[in-house]
């Protein structure tokens, strides 16, 4: 009965975490004046043809389409991105070479750059390279490390691999990247999870980057059709479709979190001693 109050309080929290997701969900099926005249969740009435309409979008595509375009954008960016991170920060943790500090200082100094001032050169840089208009622009960076945050995480547990790992394998004859692919990695797992995870959330969330990178309708990822579908006005502003939309957009990101959720939260200690 002591714990009572704080069992309370997280259930408060959680509902208040919970609830706009809820409601979200709940406005998809309302109308105009439902929407905006409450702010409970649970509609008068439930009509599953708005997700038929919503589905078909305000283009000729479906939202099928826009979904095969976000993930040939999403997955080899996440694969790149990855695959990057753990070599350099791999180099960074276990090699000492020259200027080691100083490329690590600049790495590092590459977190503070806001994203916006390299708009404007990565633009010009794609379009003279006659890239723009695909997807390389979105995916290619990521094949060089572009995240330092990343690095940095991977770094930190690398340092907390003991090297006495590194001596064993050696011993039995791993050169340094059977020693990476076959001891480090899996005691890494949790942050390369987390690695995956984020890049997967903020590529699927990213608007500007393809805004400004893609210009045809057919190769809009789903940040883009959504903007579209909310700027037309072919369907008299049924908000509940676009809401629809945006349900329907949030299924991936949900169903891989919660799938990784468990390496997502492990600490290094697990990271550390498990595989």
């Amino acid at each position: 009965m002591k714990k009572l109050p704080l069992y309370i309080l997280l259930t408060a929290a959680a509902v208040a975490m919970v609830y706009p997701l809820l409601w979200l969900v709940g406005a998809s099926f309302k109308s105009n004046d439902e929407i905006f005249s409450s702010a409970w969740f649970l509609p008068r009435s439930f009509d599953l043809s708005v997700y038929a309409r919503a589905w078909r979008t305000v283009t000729p595509y479906s939202m099928g389409h826009y979904f095969l375009n976000t993930f040939l954008i999403i997955i080899p960016k996440t694969v790149f991105a990855v695959v990057s991170s753990v070599l350099v920060a791999y180099g960074f943790a276990r090699f000492d070479f020259p200027l080691k500090r100083l490329f690590f200082a600049l790495l590092m100094g590459s977190m503070f750059m806001p994203a916006i001032v390299t708009v404007m050169p990565l633009y010009m840089l794609w379009s003279r390279l006659g890239l723009h208009d695909t997807y390389v622009p979105l995916t290619l960076p990521a094949l060089f490390a572009a995240e330092g945050a990343f690095v940095f995480m991977l770094v930190q547990f690398f340092r907390g691999v003991p090297r006495e790992f590194d001596e064993a394998a050696r011993i039995d004859g791993c050169g340094s990247l059977r020693l990476l692919v076959y001891i480090l990695v899996p005691c890494i797992r949790p942050v390369i999870v987390s690695i995956t995870v984020f890049t997967f959330l903020w590529t699927m969330n990213d608007f500007l980057t393809p805004l400004i990178m893609i210009s045809s309708v057919e190769k809009y990822p789903l940040s883009l059709i959504l903007r579209l579908s909310a700027d037309s006005t072919g369907d008299g502003y049924e908000q509940r479709k676009i809401i629809a939309m945006s349900v329907i957009g949030l299924i991936p990101s949900v169903a891989v979190f919660a799938a990784a959720q468990k390496k997502f939260i492990s600490g290094i200690t697990a990271g550390g001693l498990s595989g």
